[in-house]
């Protein structure tokens, strides 16, 4: 099956053509007839898989086909926003308006992204002139509906990209005042990587009689990816880190860590040992963050050390190798950590450095992917077979040990702190937007308002993408 087969304009599949994708992804093949059908969408798909393309070429299709796109005189002329797309993230939010603008180069439909971390006024300017798709975080589209600079009134087609991670970052009650905004006769279109109860949910309320896909088993890992787990004793992960990366000559690794002085810490620890590593997180300006991402994926940056938050949306093709310098605290983000390798038939290597602190968290996550991880021990690192478990501080004090403490609400101090909760699962929750402020609004029926984090990253995407793996 070819793109053209799938009903595209050849406009659009003149486009895919040109960036070297000849046959679409299970996700694509299943969900571009859908969206071009016109009905809503509940799609599940994790990231790698192909998802972006598969709802940002039948969107480009319809808006330049039907009867206001085919008038269209160039892509200049003054419009209405006619396409909304929400992700949870600065980084995930402009790589799929990159993609809007790579499949709908030969249409003459425009787009714009706003997030927060930059200055509102040119993105003022952008909507004041108006786009055809809007590609917006949470947060900053507020800030716009709160000033006044943009008009969602004739919005014809809504997309909640990576909803279930928008819910983990307590975008809820922000999701809900956008939705009362919208015209109420419209196409909607979610995707998940998984289908929780909350995704179900959200779904009941928002969707009508919608088609259903899931490309992916329900929390599945990918079994392309080489999963091992190395047992070592908590004050001996930094220079196993670096025994690793000098041994097996790694020369791209990304690394995640529980907190952002941990991020902080161990880049200083290995700038010293002549790794040369960057950190994201949420104290780091958009500047910061943006030369990073920029450095790592253009193989000048060999380690990029990251938290969960400021790594989602994080897109590289061909990601060799992904260190869990810290287990999660929640078990659901071991899936998502690893899946940034492996992607479209590339093989991965997803290696967890594991301490005696960590053991309840590695058996959760065992139990979540229904699968028991090797472990390999690797010689000068030999673990203490006496060691004690010791409660691991999370922030400020709070920790988590064998039990998990009581859920607790909690809400942003509007500066991307926030007050801490934690959920069933013992993670602290900072409650906040994608501009760093706090949620708003209410949570409807069947969706908890507590327990989660918040903040999210900046970052673009390079535009030259290898020819080797789906469009996304």
């Amino acid at each position: 099956m070819s793109f053209s087969d799938l009903g595209l304009s050849d406009a659009i599949v003149r486009a895919v053509a040109e960036t070297g994708y000849t046959a679409p992804t299970p996700i694509q093949s299943q969900a571009i007839p859908a969206v071009l059908n016109g009905g809503d969408l509940l799609a599940g798909a994790q990231t790698g898989t192909g998802k972006t393309a598969g709802f940002t070429l039948p969107v480009l299709h319809r808006l330049s086909t039907d009867a206001f796109g085919s008038k269209l005189a160039n892509n200049t002329s003054p419009r209405p926003i006619r396409a909304l797309i929400l992700t949870p993230t600065r980084e995930l939010a402009a790589q799929v308006e990159e993609s809007v603008k790579t499949y709908g180069k030969y249409t003459k439909l425009n787009s714009a992204v706003i997030f927060g971390g930059v200055s509102i006024n040119p993105q003022i300017k952008l909507l004041k002139h108006g786009v055809d798709i809007l590609v917006a975080t949470p947060g900053r589209l507020l800030d716009h509906m709160g000033q006044g600079t943009v008009n969602l009134d004739k919005i014809e087609i809504l997309i909640l990209d990576e909803a279930d991670r928008m819910l983990d970052m307590g975008f809820i009650r922000d999701i809900r005042k956008v939705l009362a905004a919208l015209p109420p006769k419209r196409q909607n279109l979610l995707f998940s990587a998984t289908f929780s109860d909350e995704i179900k949910a959200l779904a009941d309320g928002l969707l009508d009689n919608p088609k259903t896909i899931e490309v992916a088993r329900r929390n599945s890992t990918v079994e392309i990816i080489s999963q091992k787990i190395h047992p070592v004793d908590r004050d001996k992960k930094h220079p196993m880190l670096s025994h690793l990366i000098r041994t097996h000559a790694w020369t791209q690794v990304l690394v995640f860590t529980r907190t952002k002085h941990g991020a902080n810490k161990l880049v200083e620890q290995l700038g010293r040992d002549g790794v040369k590593a960057m950190a994201i997180h949420g104290n780091k300006s958009q500047t910061a963050r943006t030369r990073a991402l920029a450095e790592f994926k253009d193989g000048t940056l060999q380690c990029l050390v990251a938290t969960d938050i400021a790594a989602r949306g994080i897109d590289i093709d061909q990601l060799p190798h992904v260190v869990n310098y810290d287990l999660p605290n929640v078990p659901e983000d071991y899936v998502h950590r690893i899946g940034r390798t492996g992607r479209a038939g590339a093989k991965g290597e997803a290696v967890s450095l594991v301490c005696v602190d960590e053991h309840v968290m590695l058996r959760d996550i065992e139990r979540l992917i229904k699968q028991t991880l090797p472990r390999e021990v690797i010689a000068g690192f030999e673990p203490d077979p006496n060691a004690k478990a010791q409660p691991i501080q999370l922030r400020s004090g709070v920790g988590r040990h064998q039990n998990r403490p009581p859920r607790q609400g909690g809400g942003g101090n509007g500066n991307g702190g926030g007050n801490r909760s934690q959920n069933s699962q013992g993670k602290p929750r900072v409650a906040a937007n994608g501009n760093g402020s706090a949620p708003r609004g209410a949570a409807p029926a069947g969706i908890r308002r507590d327990a989660r984090p918040g903040g999210s990253p900046s970052g673009t995407r390079p535009s030259n993408a290898p020819r080797n793996r789906p469009p996304r």
